[in-house]
């Protein structure tokens, strides 16, 4: 059995949306990796047997693939990437649905367009008293300054947290918001400043450090913004608070397009469609680089997994997902789980998040995923990961479960998840490099969103063991889902009950702030 009817709704070929041909030749040579066991009797799954299947060199020659892919984009972009609605992008989703195609029957393979949101800055920058704020960072999917020119005005400090229209004074009108960071959303602080006149804004930090944020679905009354760090922007606080002005000139030459993308979706034909383990990583990278391990690693490692499981027979359905528009603010998996009817979600049993497992200064990190504020059986995923690091005498660490990738969606709907990754834009700590390895004060992932994310930005021994711990994850719920907490037919009430706790952990959607 496949997919439902009700599954399928908004689901078509790969071809008809991204311009693909099913009988053309695959871009790059036929995959190297383990054919399918031929014969209808094949071995129940079993976590060992999977795990058996798994090497750092299938995870590197496919990685070496999916680098030249990113370098279809050059022509436009000027360097490698794969962000969505390049050639790059393109040729990673035909890359993906033809692996899977070759599998031949051993899955349902489908395919969900939706509409999607692309920006791209080019030029950015922020003059405070005739200064360049060397802490100014354009908020991601902002709009440009009018006419793309550098527009000039006072600064203007909004009361509160800038969240209500009363907090924006008359002074506001043509002049740039100076709002504090804080209470709601990036994207209304520009929205409420747009509609007070302002010809841009300026959101700045509550702490010391720099605000990299997203202004989330585009508006009509958004300006251009910035993110500013608190320790720049204190100064500037107190010579308004003591009414003396500040002069500020804003400059972004930025685009916000709407294109179309798309997920790719593979489920087994056998197995209990109404218990489905599902997990996914996303296709797609940022601009500035090719995405190599951000997040080429998770998702080339489940496309590794899913081509090893048809060596096998399982007891439950497994669901792989590649989602697009990740790096734009989780727009593949939000899209999906929103149209998904009450019934397919229930079928669900859980979604496991795997994005960047292949960090150079890597540490094993569990997402902190508690059932108190997460839909039940959340707790059972994490634990199942660091029974396996304990298992294999290695060390690991809990790391918050706050909007950062494509679980964000499923919690919200009532789907128990987790995931594990290898760090990201975070500075390693001594107590950590004790634990791992690696270099004390660096990031885990120093290219993280770098041009030089690409094939030498991998920890292939990381990578190799942690698609080993997917592959476990995969099989343990292929097989049996015994003792695993039972979906609730109240599941959406309690979802709904957790959901604001939640929220008010949750500072992230996708990898930008946006709150």
């Amino acid at each position: 059995m496949g997919l439902t009817k009700l599954a399928l709704i908004g689901l078509t070929t790969l071809g008809a949306v991204a311009g693909l041909q099913h009988d053309q030749k695959p871009l790059f040579a036929e995959e190297t990796g383990q054919a399918p066991i031929s014969g209808d009797k094949k071995p129940l799954v079993s976590s060992d047997a999977l795990q058996d299947t798994i090497s750092s060199s299938k995870l590197l020659a496919r990685a070496k693939r999916l680098y030249k892919i990113a370098k279809l984009s050059e022509d436009e972009y000027n360097h490698p990437t794969r962000v969505i609605g390049s050639k790059g992008h393109l040729g990673t989703l035909k890359y993906i649905y033809k692996t899977l195609q070759q599998l031949g029957d051993y899955y349902t393979l489908s395919e969900q367009p939706f509409p999607a949101v692309s920006g791209n800055i080019f030029e950015a920058r922020l003059l405070l008293d005739l200064d360049l704020a060397e802490s100014a960072y354009p908020m991601s999917l902002t709009p440009p300054t009018p006419k793309k020119q550098p527009v000039d005005g006072q600064l203007v400090l909004v009361a509160n947290d800038g969240c209500h229209k009363s907090d924006y004074p008359s002074s506001v009108d043509g002049n740039i918001a100076f709002i504090r960071r804080g209470t709601c959303p990036f994207g209304t602080k520009s929205e409420l400043a747009g509609k007070a006149g302002a010809v841009a804004a300026i959101v700045y930090n509550y702490e010391d450090t720099p605000v990299t944020g997203t202004l989330g679905t585009p508006s009509p009354h958004h300006v251009a913004t910035f993110g500013l760090s608190g320790a720049e922007a204190a100064p500037y606080i107190a010579k308004l608070k003591h009414s003396k002005k500040v002069e500020a000139t804003a400059y972004i030459d930025a685009v916000v397009d709407s294109i179309m993308t798309t997920n790719i979706i593979a489920q087994t034909t056998e197995g209990d469609p109404d218990n489905c383990v599902m997990l996914g990583g996303h296709s797609d990278s940022v601009a500035e680089g090719p995405g190599i391990n951000d997040d080429g690693s998770g998702s080339l490692a489940l496309l590794e997994i899913a081509t090893q499981l048809t060596n096998f027979s399982v007891n439950n359905c497994v669901r792989f997902a590649w989602w697009a528009g990740e790096e734009e603010g989780l727009l593949g998996s939000d899209y999906y789980v929103d149209v998904l009817p009450p019934a397919e979600n229930k079928k669900i049993r859980l979604f496991m998040d795997y994005d960047m497992l292949a960090s150079p200064n890597f540490a094993y990190q569990v997402y902190d995923a508690r059932n108190e504020v997460n839909p039940v059986g959340s707790q059972q995923l994490r634990d199942l990961y660091v029974d396996w690091y304990v298992a294999h005498g290695l060390n690991y660490t809990f790391i918050p479960f706050d909007g950062r990738s494509d679980y964000d969606g499923f919690i919200r709907n009532g789907i128990p998840g987790g995931g594990i990754a290898t760090g990201a834009e975070g500075i390693k700590t001594a107590d950590e490099v004790a634990m791992f390895g690696g270099e004390d004060g660096v990031p885990y992932d120093v290219c993280y969103h770098e041009l030089c994310d690409n094939v030498n930005n991998l920890n292939l021994t990381a990578w190799e063991l942690n698609t080993k711990l997917v592959a476990h994850s995969v099989a343990t719920f292929a097989r049996s889902f015994e003792g695993f907490p039972e979906r609730a037919d109240d599941g959406y009430a309690v979802a709904e009950a957790k959901s604001g706790q939640y929220e008010k952990t949750v500072k992230y959607h996708g990898s930008k702030m946006f709150i």
